[in-house]
């Protein structure tokens, strides 16, 4: 396969409600989205996650044009390259930005996989038809309000709870739902808005009962990560701090955490998340995918990841409804009543594009040609 177009397009999406989490609040989305087209007329589409500004890491809409319009689609135009997984060996030289460099390589695999005729998911070596759906609910506005989106969420056959949270009001939030709610899987969501200082805080939400407490201290830490684990019985999942497999070899190895949110933007791609899942798979280490209030396309991705023998516990993966008036794929993706969404079949990522809607989104774009 050699790439001879890219084209990078930003468009804009207003969500359903606005997400609240530890270090702000997202009404509008501007998502950045790319295709990619091989000499013999073939096509595939990649989405970056990188958020609006960076507070979730070092990443950001507009760094990601930057870096993908001036390095990494010069790298990779007019390049032989036999199948996708050959392509994140191209950005080498580039330092990071992985969200950047994983939104390229996801749409040379979804074009792989559409020359070859397969679902993506199974060209990835997928082997769950139907993967299960967990959901995250950024900070509410009350405690009423919290448990009516709870309840909102059970009804609709989510598997797992999943709350953020935040200094002053993490035992608030996990309490509340814990009462209304004595059963339920339920993990909480810090988003690195912890020190270790806020050790004896985070030990009290052993009292709960909880699947795991996701990335309650720094980023890019791991040793902090390990003490607290040590003093804590409830398993510490890591989500920003892994960004590699050699990140997640490194985390297991001191004691870091006990389970990992493995995201394909922040780790680069799909080629270095299957490297992630064959380690942890290999320890009995529990994955899953996280989100990062995608589009459909994004959305597609995460499916065909989340299709990993090693995915074993319910993602962020959820239908487009719960955030978008309209996607921008069709069928949009839905969740049954059993609380799953089922591996699509189509060649590729498995959804047709809503080319026409994309365009009235579109705030700029811009093709580059070898």
């Amino acid at each position: 396969m050699k790439i001879q177009r890219v084209e990078l397009r930003e468009i804009r999406m207003r969500l359903r409600a606005p997400f609240e989490t530890s270090f702000g609040r997202t009404d509008w989305r501007r998502i950045l989205l790319i295709r990619v087209f091989d000499a013999e007329g073939g096509e595939g589409w990649g989405e970056c996650t990188a958020p609006e500004e960076p507070f979730y890491n070092h990443e950001f809409v507009e760094g990601a044009w930057l870096v993908l319009r001036d390095f990494l689609v010069p790298m990779l135009l007019g390049r032989e390259f036999a199948t996708a997984e050959e392509v994140l060996a191209f950005f080498r030289a580039v330092r990071g930005h992985n969200m950047a460099k994983g939104a390229l390589e996801a749409a040379c695999w979804d074009l792989q996989a559409r020359r070859e005729g397969k679902p993506l998911w199974q060209l990835l070596g997928g082997t769950r038809t139907e993967i299960e759906c967990g959901v995250s609910l950024g900070i509410q506005p009350s405690r009423s309000d919290l448990v009516k989106a709870v309840e909102r969420e059970l009804a609709a056959g989510y598997r797992r709870i999943k709350v953020k949270i935040k200094p002053g009001l993490e035992r608030e939030i996990v309490g509340t739902v814990r009462a209304a709610f004595p059963d339920i899987p339920l993990m909480a969501d810090a988003n690195a808005a912890y020190t270790l200082e806020d050790a004896e805080v985070l030990r009290a939400l052993d009292d709960f009962n909880l699947m795991m407490l996701e990335q309650p201290l720094a980023h890019d830490d791991l040793l902090d990560h390990a003490e607290l684990q040590r003093r804590m019985r409830t398993p510490i999942c890591l989500d920003e701090a892994i960004t590699s497999a050699e990140k997640a070899r490194k985390a297991l190895a001191i004691g870091a955490c006990r389970i990992i949110n493995v995201k394909l933007g922040r780790v680069g791609g799909y080629t270095e998340a299957r490297r992630l899942h064959d380690l942890c798979r290999a320890q009995g280490v529990p994955l899953w995918c996280g989100g990062m209030l995608e589009s459909g396309i994004g959305r597609a991705h995460n499916i065909a990841l989340s299709t990993l023998e090693g995915f074993s516990l319910p993602g962020d993966v959820s239908a487009s409804r719960r955030y978008w008036e309209q996607d921008i794929i069709e069928p949009e993706v839905e969740v049954t009543p059993q609380g799953t969404i089922r591996a699509p079949m189509e060649a590729g990522i498995g959804f047709a594009v809503n080319e026409r809607l994309i365009e009235r989104m579109t705030v700029r774009q811009e093709g580059i040609a070898s």
